[in-house]
Parts: structure tokens; C-alpha cells; sequence
């Protein structure tokens, strides 16, 4: 998570050697991850076959932090490039199996013309 800017404010460990939850904060905004808890139900991304769950990031300079990630052993999943939606975009698996999506807004977009952008990207 230190590849994407992450601050580390606080973990709870538990025997074990694992975490019950450690507080991960992203400028204002806090995420809250843990080990695996299987006899309660708390599974990673790896132990359930995957995830239909991205995580959005928008970053002042996303450049910065996808190199950091890629170096760190994210997989690519679509590549940081210019989007038709107004965004420098790009998707990113973390080594636990968490998908990232990483951003930087580049420009302002009217709805519409996102719409009919994704209609015709999209096979409509």
C-alpha cells in the first residue's frame, strides 16, 4: 500500500502473526484491511478465486504511484493511459489480490459525450 501512498495510522495484531485490521489512510480518506479470518467469514481476494470489487484512487499525479506499484509486483490489468471519460486511467491487481484502479482527472467532460463515447466502445 506504501506504493500507492498509503499512511499506515494504526494495526491491531492478534496471535498468530496476523492482523486483525490495520488502518490505511489516503489523504482524507481511510480504507481498513485485515488477514484472512476464515471461521468468520473474512476472506482476501486469493482465497475466494478473485474479486468483482475494484477500488478507485484518484491521485494528483498518477504516474507516480502506478510506477511505484508496478515495481512493488502489481499485476497490469489495463494499462494507465488517457480515457475517453475525462480520466488518466489504469487498473492494477496488488500482490494480495486487491484490483486498484488508479486516476488522475485530466479534463471536464459533458455526460453526454461520455455516454455516447462508452455506447460506441462498448459495441452499442
Amino acid at each position: 500500500m506504501e506504493a500507492l501512498g498509503a499512511e499506515e495510522r494504526s494495526r491491531i495484531p492478534v496471535p498468530g502473526d496476523k492482523l486483525m485490521s490495520v488502518e490505511l489512510r489516503f489523504g482524507d480518506s481511510a480504507l481498513m484491511v485485515a488477514d484472512d479470518f476464515p471461521e468468520i467469514g473474512v476472506l482476501s481476494p486469493q482465497s475466494v478465486g478473485g474479486t468483482s470489487t475494484v477500488l478507485n484512487l484518484y491521485v494528483k499525479d498518477v504516474d507516480a504511484p502506478w510506477e511505484r506499484a508496478v515495481e512493488a509486483g502489481a499485476e497490469v490489468l489495463h494499462p494507465l493511459g488517457d480515457t475517453f471519460w475525462r480520466d488518466r486511467h489504469g487498473q492494477i491487481t496488488a500482490p494480495f489480490g486487491h484490483r486498484w484502479g488508479l486516476a488522475q482527472h485530466m479534463r471536464n467532460v459533458p455526460p453526454e459525450k461520455i455516454s455516447r463515447a462508452a455506447a460506441e466502445a462498448f459495441g452499442g
